[in-house]
């Protein structure tokens, strides 16, 4: 259930033609941690003509939203080819932006779709790869009796509890794979209650 994510930036610098391209590529697990960086990007290159750009959002095989922009280009020949390299290279929570700098002479639209290839193949053959794991954050409410239970259980699959609070009950926060959710729901049974869940991703 893990997949392959940018372990950090980079930044690579082509020429084509007199025209610059300068790629950026970088983690983002939702669209607003993308566009922060599309915001970054036009902020250190204000003049520039184009900012092309495309992400992934979660695991790539089934991904949460992708999307991508020509930013001005002639239509399909900028966030096209930098959409379709990050899905050829099949990592997810990404950003990938093309800033250009036009020289002058014209390209074509497939020489432009060649290029911003290019420009976005140079940054993923320059940043590393982890895995991550996607994992669920479970708070449970069971009895004094079922506790040393449910941390067996989460021993034996790869969770851990995070907190507990006792009261006339026991309240107990769970990181657990995403993978095993519904196997941990079915052992809960009836000996415990979820009370909230949320998802989030841990590296491996």
């Amino acid at each position: 259930m893990s997949f392959p994510v940018p372990a950090n930036s980079a930044q690579t610098e082509l020429e084509i033609k007199k025209s610059r391209f300068i790629s950026h590529v970088g983690f983002a697990a939702s669209r607003g941690e993308a566009m922060t960086l599309l915001a970054q990007a036009k902020q250190a290159y204000p003049d520039a003509r184009h900012h092309g750009w495309a992400y992934v959002i979660g695991d790539p095989a089934t991904p949460e939203a992708a999307a991508m922009s020509d930013d001005g280009e002639p239509s399909g020949t900028a966030g096209k080819p930098i959409l379709n390299v990050l899905q050829h290279k099949q990592v997810g929570n990404i950003m990938l932006i093309v800033v250009r700098y036009f020289g002058g002479i014209k390209l074509g639209a497939g020489g432009l779709v060649r290029a911003y290839s290019a420009a976005a193949q140079a940054a993923m053959n320059e940043v590393e790869i982890k895995r991550e794991v996607p994992i669920s954050c479970v708070s449970v409410v069971t009895e004094f009796a079922h506790e040393q239970y449910i941390r067996h259980w989460l021993e034996q699959h790869d969770g851990m509890v995070d907190k507990v609070d006792y009261s006339s009950r026991v309240t107990m926060t769970i990181t657990l794979p995403v993978s095993v959710q519904k196997a941990f729901f079915a052992a809960l049974g009836p000996i415990g209650t979820v009370i909230s869940q949320t998802k989030a991703g841990r590296t491996s």
